[in-house]
């Protein structure tokens, strides 16, 4: 894709100026951060027009996990940052390996701490990229692209298409040409932003609250959760071992000695000693049981 014309771009609602902020250097500190956060409040609002699209995502990225398939966000300067963010912070809080959630940022590694912006341009390094992950049929590709028209993210999106690997556009603009290069289109429109141009803030922000809907929802409908409880937290330090011994005495309403006594023999599986303690079972019993209940603890409780 040729760089964009000045019309182009002036076309593009994000690139537009925000005539609430015309004044916004001539504020006092407290009225420029004020106009900011007056911006920020229809972001939400703007992500709920999108719900329908983002449950459909949602059972896409389930149907994907529970064939052994994956969640690879790809996307270029702050849109694949945050990508990036969502995918590293998934084996912490649900348990999973560092691969099943990917995120991929146009310029690679380097990119997520220096700007690579002149990365995003190439729409053969979004394939290459996506060819070195092995990607499969079985596989779900979130492209972001606040613009909708990023090159390194529609030549991923395209070459996923290909191999009939599940594709799903994240923008901000309406009528974004990456809508025609997914199946699922994803576009809350939050309107120009604060500072022209600069989407890494309201644009940003809808983007973050989508891609934490994604994981977090896909997460929960593959048994990640019980009653509102991360179940599958792993307890890598010391906050985390502590979080775990919380939820298991508020999963089953026991004393602390209880729970830390049933972590120590579920070898830390959160899971598996809330089941020991509600179900009264030993730990073979009640893996084999969650195991019967492909890891959904209600499932496992409800098989008596």
């Amino acid at each position: 894709m040729s760089a964009p014309s000045v019309d182009q771009l002036k076309g593009l609602l994000s690139e537009t100026r925000n005539p609430h902020t015309l004044t916004i250097d001539q504020q006092d500190t407290l009225g420029l951060v004020a106009m900011i956060n007056a911006e920020d409040k229809g972001v939400a609002a703007a992500v709920q027009t999108q719900l329908p699209a983002i449950a459909n995502a949602v059972d896409a990225i389930a149907a994907s996990f529970n064939q052994g398939g994956r969640l690879i966000y790809i996307g270029a300067g702050t849109s694949g940052r945050l990508g990036v963010l969502d995918a590293v912070e998934c084996p912490p809080t649900f348990g999973v390996n560092n691969q099943q959630v990917i995120g991929l940022i146009a310029g690679g590694e380097p990119a997520m701490f220096v700007a690579q912006e002149g990365a995003e341009d190439n729409p053969d390094a979004g394939k290459s990229d996506l060819v070195a992950q092995h990607l499969t049929a079985k596989d779900v590709v979130v492209g972001i692209a606040a613009s909708g028209r990023t090159p390194y993210v529609l030549g991923a999106l395209d070459y996923a298409q290909k191999i009939d690997a599940v594709t799903v556009a994240l923008s901000c603009n309406p009528h974004a040409a990456i809508n025609t290069h997914a199946q699922i289109a994803i576009t809350p429109e939050v309107g120009p932003e604060a500072l022209t141009g600069s989407t890494r803030m309201k644009s940003g922000t809808a983007q973050k609250m989508v891609l934490n809907m994604l994981s977090t929802a896909a997460m929960i409908k593959t048994g990640k959760c019980y009653q509102n409880l991360m179940v599958d937290v792993k307890a890598s330090n010391d906050k985390l071992a502590t979080r775990s011994t919380l939820i298991v005495m508020e999963a089953t309403g026991c004393e602390e000695d209880t729970a830390t006594h049933a972590l120590s023999r579920a070898d830390g599986e959160v899971k598996v000693a809330i089941l020991m303690i509600l179900a009264d079972q030993d730990p073979a019993t009640a893996r084999q049981r969650l195991q019967q209940a492909n890891g959904h603890l209600r499932d496992a409780l409800a098989l008596g």
